[in-house]
């Protein structure tokens, strides 16, 4: 299993559709244990940047796996929702990346992207 994200700041390679994550985006990682160890590990972050005025995300951690719900406010003023899994990849100078497959819930389309802890 790759470290722990607790305290990481991890950003995208690459841009997404308008009105979406991109690379001006900052997600800030926090992991800690699950009450129960069969839980894996509770996992949530705090992101904004680009178009994303304020993000959230709150999931698990079993192994290299997440899954996660966010939820983004836009600089539009509208609210998107979506489910995402991920890889946790750690990378040959020791970061970390997240091999990411999403899906709107609040609006129609899918999607993959990968975010990349930004060098110390």
């Amino acid at each position: 299993m790759a470290r722990s994200l607790d305290g990481l700041v991890l950003a995208p390679v690459a841009d997404q559709a308008p009105g979406q994550v991109g690379t001006r985006t900052r997600f800030t990682y926090h992991e800690e244990p699950a009450e129960h160890p069969e839980a894996g590990s509770r996992v949530w972050a705090e992101y904004a940047g680009g178009d994303v005025v304020r993000g959230f995300l709150v999931g698990t951690r079993a192994g290299d796996r997440l899954d996660f719900r966010y939820v983004q406010l836009k600089r539009d003023g509208r609210t998107a929702s979506g489910h995402c899994v991920s890889t946790v990849v750690e990378l040959p100078d020791g970061r970390v990346r997240l091999e990411e497959t999403w899906e709107w819930e609040s609006q129609e389309g899918t999607g993959t992207s990968v975010v990349e802890q930004l060098p110390s």
